[in-house]
């Protein structure tokens, strides 16, 4: 079985090993009083984790690193890659150890584990919606506080792309933007005055008068905004007109009914919000086997 490695995530494992601490933490607090209460000390098992429905497998090497931070002597043993298109009832990992560790890092991991495979599977669908056709998707920055990396890492999983990381990485001249500053054109001179050649900038747009005026003032990429098909079109042509190396990107009320609609009208880019906050998670459970043996009654 090929493994998905926490390099494939994108971050800093030993970040991500104090963010896993950090949540354990709030789960653990002084203690998990079941198991110590009901389990003898020394006791071992063996653990599979198997999904419940059909879905595409996201978030394994995080399921991995949480029981390696709750006990480095577990043995994970993945089943299934991420990105891997599972059916109901698949065992996608076996966990081997103490069965208090067991019993403790059950349920970040999965919860981990169910979240991300959602967001991949709700992804996936939107991806496959749009086969054969040149658009890209992209999520958005509608992301879980503290969870960025790893939703937007589950979003690529899914075949999905991902847009602006944080307000740090573009800039992205929205609506209070465009009123604060005075607009559009006041805000793209501002913004080339201080940002390096290397970063981009985007303007949303809501009508063909402000799509002129993005046009005009150099606008790299072009948001059109809730905007309907024939509208959108109409936009889309004239960026294109005026110039093949705008990005027009197209966001807002994007469903799986929709999608197909609003790729056909020109579009080279379409973020979904929905994406990573309104998914339905993965169910996955992880159920013990045999004891293994420990110390004697």
């Amino acid at each position: 079985m090929v493994k998905t490695t926490i390099a494939a995530v994108g971050g800093n494992a030993e970040l991500l090993k104090d963010q896993i601490r950090a949540w354990l933490a709030e789960d653990i607090g002084t203690g998990d009083v079941t198991s110590w209460a009901t389990i003898q000390e020394g006791s071992r098992s063996k653990a599979v984790i198997h999904v419940k429905e059909s879905g595409i497998l996201a978030g394994m090497p995080i399921a991995e690193l949480v029981f390696a931070v709750v006990d480095p002597s577990l043995t994970f043993r993945a089943l299934a890659a991420d990105g891997t298109a599972v059916d109901k009832g698949r065992v996608i990992a076996e966990v081997e150890g103490s069965t208090h560790s067991l019993l403790t890092g059950e349920r970040l991991a999965l919860n981990l584990l169910q979240r991300l495979s959602g967001i991949a599977t709700k992804t996936n669908a939107y991806v496959r919606a749009l086969e054969g056709l040149p658009v890209r998707l992209v999520d958005t920055r509608k992301t879980t506080p503290g969870h960025r990396l790893l939703e937007k890492y589950a979003v690529r999983v899914g075949g999905g792309s991902n847009h602006r990381f944080g307000l740090y990485d573009a800039v992205m001249i929205k609506d209070n933007h465009i009123k604060g500053s005075g607009g559009i054109t006041a805000a793209v001179q501002a913004a080339r005055r201080v940002i390096p050649h290397t970063m981009k900038i985007e303007v949303e747009t809501e009508s063909m008068v402000q799509v002129e005026e993005a046009l005009a003032c150099g606008t790299d990429i072009i948001m059109l905004d809730n905007m309907s098909y024939d509208l959108m079109r109409e936009a889309a042509a004239r960026i294109k007109s005026h110039s093949p190396y705008v990005i027009v990107e197209a966001s807002g009320g994007v469903t799986l009914d929709t999608i197909n609609a609003i790729a056909a009208c020109g579009v080279d880019v379409i973020s979904v919000g929905g994406l990573t906050y309104s998914f339905q998670a993965l169910d996955i459970s992880l159920d013990l086997g045999e004891k293994k043996g420990g110390p004697a009654a």
